[in-house]
This record gives structure tokens, sequence and C-alpha cells, in this order.
């Protein structure tokens, strides 16, 4: 493999890294409050690529006004999961909240199908993002630069809020003891829907980049993605926001890599993923950056 080469898949995998990171925050958030795995995050991902499918393509809005349409109409999704799915079984025992997060998740994807239509749809790529820089003899595209940039930002600044903020600060005492911290005057209700909106806008952030960098949509596209992005929060700490991130990246890198250094087992490269899942549980199970989480009554 020349240099160029190496230096073009090392972007492509930091990007796709990036986005399988951005994904795992929203898992991770909620597992850290709730101890709760929320299967229908990968389709409130797929709902962000789908408003801003419909915002830009259908409805012909500038691009920025349609971005932030779809991240707020993705977030008010996001709110209403916790609020019609979750909130009624928050004493409830944790297999029913499970199951109904399963229910969630085919509900959405069929609702997408009905809506939308099971037929693909192409999303228009802003010619200024898709206008390659030459760099030497490497071609770079100002998507593929911005992707772990903004990436890295929102992160940046959720944990900023969550360790620098009050509701952070309430965030945190919820994800140790939500009897006590309801006991001290926190609205846990209002906090742990919080939760699910920055979570939810970050899952729509990712959908609208993937959307842009793999321009078409369907309803099943965030079965897959979610999977990944649920290994890498595992991978990483489940529990942990920079675990997530990190466990993105490595899980981009090695997807990515996997297939430039070995291209014929590029049929397999959904599988490297789940190798790297069972190969974490078994030499350390709480993940790179996880703790050891002692499970709520």
């Amino acid at each position: 493999m020349t240099l160029n080469m190496f230096v073009q898949h090392f972007i492509n995998a930091l990007g796709l890294g990036s986005l399988y990171g951005l994904i795992a925050v929203g898992y991770t958030m909620v597992y850290g409050i709730l101890r709760l795995i929320n299967f229908a995050h990968g389709d409130i991902f797929m709902l962000g690529a789908y408003f801003v499918y419909f915002t830009t393509v259908v409805f012909k809005l500038p691009w920025l006004l349609g971005v932030g349409i779809s991240i707020i109409g993705v977030t008010v999704c996001g709110l209403l999961v916790d609020r019609i799915a979750y909130r009624p079984l928050r004493n409830a025992p944790r297999i029913s909240a499970l199951i109904s997060a399963i229910g969630v998740s085919f509900f959405i994807e069929n609702l997408a199908i009905v809506v939308f239509s099971g037929i693909p749809r192409p999303v228009v790529q802003p010619p200024l993002l898709m206008k390659p820089i030459v760099v030497g003899q490497v071609r770079l595209i100002p998507l593929g630069l911005m992707v772990p940039v903004i990436s890295f930002f929102l992160v940046g600044v959720l944990l900023w809020m969550v360790y620098k903020t009050k509701p952070g600060l309430a965030m945190r005492s919820i994800s140790f003891d939500i009897e006590t911290t309801r006991l001290m005057g926190v609205s846990v209700d209002r906090i742990i829907a919080l939760t699910f909106a920055l979570g939810s806008a970050l899952a729509a952030v990712a959908g609208i980049l993937w959307a842009l960098r793999y321009p078409r949509v369907e309803p099943f596209m965030g079965i897959f993605p979610g999977f990944k992005a649920f290994i890498a929060a595992v991978f990483g700490g489940i529990g942990s926001i920079p675990g997530a991130m990190v466990g993105g990246i490595i899980l981009g890198f090695v997807e990515i890599m996997s297939i430039a250094f070995f291209p014929h087992l590029s049929g397999y490269k959904d599988a490297f993923a789940f190798v790297l899942l069972i190969f974490i549980l078994l030499i350390k199970p709480t993940g790179l950056m996880g703790e050891k989480l002692e499970d709520k009554i």
C-alpha cells in the first residue's frame, strides 16, 4: 500500500469511526442513566436522514435551514419515544423496558415504510462539500474532513455540558442513584428527557452526515449502523461518553483498514464488528474505559 492510499484510507476510517462514535454516544448516555439499551436509537438515526431528505430535496429548503429543522424534528421524536414508551415503565421490571425498546424500533421502521415507502431515495450532496481538494497525489473531499471535525466538536460540547453545568451534574447524579437524586429535589423525568433529547440530536446529526456521505435513504438504513454503534459503545465502555467515541473510531479503523489490507475479505466487513464485540467481552467485559456498574434495583 502506498502512502497516498494509506492517507486516503486513514481519512475514510476516521470519518466512518466518528459517525459510529456519534451514534454510540446516544446509546451510552441512556444506558448510563437508566441501564437501558435504547434499541430504537438506530431508527432515530434513520429519521435524521429522512428529515434532511424531505426538507432539502422535496421541499427545496436551503441546506442549513433543512439541517436545523431535521435536528429539531428528530429531537422531538426522541422525546416522544421517551414519553410514550419508556416513562410509563420507569418502575417496571427492566425486561419490560427492553421489550418496549424493541417494539419501538419495529414500530418506527414499519411506520417509515408506510409513510416514506420502502423505495430508496437519493440525497442531493451540496457541490461545495464534494469538490475535491488535491494535496499532492491525495484527493480529499471536504465532506470527509468535516465529518470528524463536527463529531469531535459536538462530543466536546456534550462533555462540557455533562461536567460543567447543573443539568450535567443532575445526569451524573441520576446515573448513581435515581431515588436519592429525586429526594434532593431534582426533576428526574425532565433530566432523563433532556438525555433523550441530546442523544437524539446527536443521532440526527449522524444521520444527516451519513446521508451526505452515502447519499441514499431507506427505512432500514439504521439497523447496521445502530448495531455497530452499540458495539462501539460496549467496546469503549458503555456508560462512558469518551469511551463511546474511542470505540467508534477504533471500529471504523478496524472495518476500513481490514478491507484495505485484505481486499478479498470485503464481503465479511460487517462481521469484523461482531468479532470485535466477542473479543472485548471475553477480554474486558466493561470495555476500554468503562467501570463496573451495579444494577439498579
